[in-house]
């Protein structure tokens, strides 16, 4: 079998999305890297590859994969990528892969290049432990029938920051939209924690500080003063009960706020 043939659980339920395309494709250009990198979210050691979603073969890989995960040669299809997620979290992938599927329906197909999708699962690691990632999707390339051929993937090793799963898919919007969707995909009910009363120009501002952005920075692209931008901070700091920023990116995390 061909790595271009290679099976993944991911296939079918991509199957079931209209805006993807079935048929095979040459590998294609060089992605615009250079869009995404404001909507990188990369607190920690991280990587990024081109997935062509015709054929789950990849590309572009940044070099940061072979070190994170100890591997001799970048990965070829996203089945390699596969067989380092931890067996248990495979489910959940799965059902995280469907619930941006259904979402991105809901939310139209005209509008999924100005969509991420973004959750946490476990990845073994060069040492051979499995340790929490957090990854996300930027779809970047359409045909001339609107079906996506191409998307980005960010996976970033955020370990250090928390071991805790939220389960928790997110799917924001990408300049200029705007869209905020939590969603849990287990039984329980979401966590009804203090954070969840954040206002969306809040939640902007969240965004932008774990991405470590300073008061000024943030100021500038949300066109917002300064003394606004700390106000903000400051709500937003008393809402989650953290001391600091470090413990607010942590909770964000353990939360599925970002």
């Amino acid at each position: 079998m061909q790595d271009s043939e290679k099976k993944h659980p991911l296939i079918e339920i991509w199957k079931t999305y209209p805006g993807v395309r079935k048929s095979n494709n040459n590998i294609l250009d060089r992605p615009p890297i250079e869009r995404i990198i404001g909507e990188m979210f990369a607190i920690g050691q991280f990587y990024y590859y081109a997935l062509n979603l015709t054929n789950s073969t990849l590309s572009h890989h940044h070099e940061n994969i072979l070190k994170l995960h100890g591997l001799k040669k970048y990965p070829e299809n996203l089945k390699d990528v596969i067989d380092l997620t931890h067996p248990d979290d495979i489910p959940f992938v799965m059902k995280a892969e469907q619930t941006v599927i259904e979402k991105m329906l809901e939310i139209g197909l005209d509008h999924q290049l100005f969509i991420k999708s973004s959750y946490c699962f476990r990845m073994k690691t060069a040492n051979g432990s499995y340790e929490l990632f957090h990854h996300q999707a930027i779809p970047t390339l359409e045909d001339e029938n609107g079906h996506i051929i191409q998307s980005i993937n960010i996976h970033t090793n955020i370990h250090h920051i928390t071991k805790q799963n939220p389960n928790t898919v997110l799917i924001t919007g990408i300049s200029p939209r705007s869209d905020f969707h939590q969603i849990k995909i287990d039984d329980e009910a979401l966590p009804q924690h203090a954070c969840m009363n954040l206002t969306k120009r809040e939640t902007e501002v969240l965004s932008f500080i774990a991405k470590g952005y300073s008061g000024v920075e943030i100021s500038k692209m949300l066109i917002l003063s300064e003394h606004t931008v700390r106000t903000h901070r400051r709500n937003i700091l008393a809402k989650t009960s953290s001391r600091n920023s470090k413990e607010l990116v942590k909770k964000a995390f353990e939360w599925g706020l970002i």
